[in-house]
């Protein structure tokens, strides 16, 4: 890895999160919205400039429970590219622990759900849906400096239909 590749941890990084709390608690609130108004807010396909948002429904590495989360999305052919960073913390997010696990997975989109199987995209395939978040990323929005808060970089995570 090169001192340009996004997840160097020292390369400094002049990014800024809003505190853990207030990122938690819109996690909280958008996936109660969604909940609330039966799935009619919250889900929205990717378009120019602004990626999608997508429901993950997926099963507890644990508790054998259903989980969800709510996560930003792009296509790429019939596949879906998502970002395995949790608020940009150091942790991985549950969700793609629980991927590991078991990675049969079902999305709801703003058209309809789908059954997905998940994987980790390495090298360059990695790097090719890396660079595709950045056509969504918006003015104020840096995401390489964002990566860089964390030791590592973000896992790509594509979700193939089953």
């Amino acid at each position: 890895m090169t001192s340009d590749d996004p997840g160097r941890a020292d390369v400094p990084s002049t990014a800024k999160v809003p505190p853990r709390w207030f990122i938690r608690t819109a996690w909280v609130v958008h996936r109660g919205l969604y909940r609330v108004t039966g799935g009619r807010f919250g889900l929205t396909r990717p378009r120019p400039g602004k990626y999608g948002m997508l429901s993950l429904h997926t099963v507890g590495r644990r508790s054998g429970r259903r989980r969800t989360a709510i996560l930003a999305y792009y296509e790429d052919g019939p596949d879906l590219i998502v970002m395995a960073m949790n608020g940009w913390g150091e942790a991985e997010p549950a969700w793609w622990l629980n991927l590991q696990a078991t990675p049969e997975a079902e999305v709801a989109l703003p058209d309809g759900g789908r059954r997905m199987r998940a994987r980790e995209a390495l090298g360059v395939e990695r790097e090719r849906l890396w660079a595709g978040f950045r056509d969504y990323e918006g003015p104020k929005t840096d995401l390489d400096a964002l990566a860089k808060l964390r030791s590592r970089p973000p896992a790509m995570i594509v979700l193939e239909p089953a």
